[in-house]
């Protein structure tokens, strides 16, 4: 049994319609839907919540679609070879280097210094937090 027909047995076995299940994951009733039809696969925040929503384990919702497994291991190494390929790794870089040696001494170049490092740290949260305030003031506003 693959992911989809897992998470539909599990859902009409709590007796829940699709739209419930949207609700009480903060998700559209269309991407339950395409989980369900393996079209789209949950990310790993919607895998533990819906592990917890059923009372199964990840691995009893992910075991047996093989499929999927091969999905994750290929986002894995995409993950780890878009280091350089991150604008937010260049961004960091070219704040190191205004920061580290065209400004002097001073507070401006430590600013920029500790800006340049958090860039290249944290450029993904940064960006996940931006686009999650813009879509909840969408949200907001079209209600």
């Amino acid at each position: 049994m693959n992911l989809g027909e897992k998470l539909k047995h599990f859902r009409e076995q709590k007796n829940m319609s699709r739209e419930e299940l949207a609700q009480k994951m903060n998700v559209s009733r269309q991407a339950v839907y395409k989980w369900e039809t393996n079209k789209g696969y949950p990310d790993i925040d919607n895998l533990i919540q819906l592990s917890n929503l059923f009372e199964i384990t990840i691995d009893e919702l992910i075991k047996g679609d093989s499929l999927f497994q091969k999905k994750i291991t290929i986002d894995d190494q995409k993950k780890s070879k878009d280091h350089f390929s991150d604008p937010g790794f260049y961004l960091g870089i070219l704040l190191l280097v205004i920061g580290g040696i065209f400004l002097e001494d001073g507070a401006l170049a430590d600013a920029l210094t500790i800006l340049g490092l958090l860039t290249i740290v944290f450029y993904d949260d940064f960006k996940k937090l931006f686009w999650g305030i813009i879509r909840d003031f969408k949200e907001e506003k079209y209600k």
